[in-house]
C-alpha cells in the first residue's frame, strides 16, 4: 500500500512528464528520496480520464526501472502515443487527470472462481500475446469472472473463448492500488 503522500507524488510526476513532452510549463517533478517505496520497480498502468471518461492507457507488467520512472514513461505513453485515440493536446490538459493502478504480484489461476471481479484483475498470455484487464474495468461494466477471462483473451489478441482449453492460455490474478 502507497501512502497518500507517495499518491500525490506520483500524479505530479505524471503530470510533469506529459507537461515536459508537451513543452508545456509547469512545477517541476518532486524529488524522490532513493528509500522511497517509488524507487522500487512495481508493475504499474496509466490511464489518463478526460472529463471523467478514460481516454488513453499504458501498462507495464515487468518493469525493471522504478515506479516514479515507471509513471512518467506510461503517462506519456499514454496521453500522446495510445493509438487508439488522437494525442492529447496542450490546450486540453486541464481537462485531463491521470488514475494509476500499482499492481500486486501475479497468482495463476486455473478457472473463473478464483476471480472476484470486483478485486482482481486478469492477465492472459499465449506465447508474446498478452491481455489485461484491470479490476475498475470489469467492475465498472458489469462483468462477471468468465466474462473477465473472455475479455483478457480478446485484448491478448485471441478467441474469447480460449481460457478455457486448459493450459492453452496462461491466466494470472492480480489486485491493483488504483488513485
Amino acid at each position: 500500500m502507497l501512502e497518500e503522500k507517495d499518491k500525490e507524488i506520483l500524479r505530479k510526476v505524471a503530470f510533469a512528464a506529459v507537461a515536459r513532452a508537451m513543452s508545456v510549463r509547469t512545477s517541476p517533478a518532486p524529488a524522490i528520496p532513493e528509500e522511497s517505496a517509488l524507487s522500487r520497480p512495481a508493475p504499474a498502468f496509466v490511464t489518463w480520464l478526460k472529463d471523467g471518461r478514460a481516454r488513453g492507457r499504458s501498462g507495464d507488467l515487468a518493469p525493471e526501472t522504478p515506479l516514479h520512472t515507471l509513471i512518467e514513461t506510461l503517462s506519456v505513453s499514454a496521453l500522446l502515443h495510445d493509438p487508439r485515440v488522437p494525442p492529447a493536446t496542450a490546450k486540453e490538459l486541464p481537462r485531463y487527470a491521470p488514475q494509476i493502478s500499482v499492481l500486486s504480484s501475479f497468482a495463476d489461476i486455473a478457472s473463473p472462481s478464483e476471480i472476484s471481479v470486483s478485486a482482481h484483475g486478469v492477465v492472459a498470455e499465449k506465447g508474446k500475446r498478452w491481455g489485461v484487464v484491470l479490476p475498475q474495468d470489469a467492475e465498472g461494466l458489469g462483468w462477471d469472472a468468465e466474462r473477465v477471462l473472455g475479455q483478457a483473451c480478446l485484448r491478448a489478441g485471441l478467441p474469447e473463448e480460449s481460457w478455457k482449453a486448459a493450459g492453452s492460455v496462461r491466466l494470472r490474478r492480480f489486485t491493483a492500488e488504483t488513485f
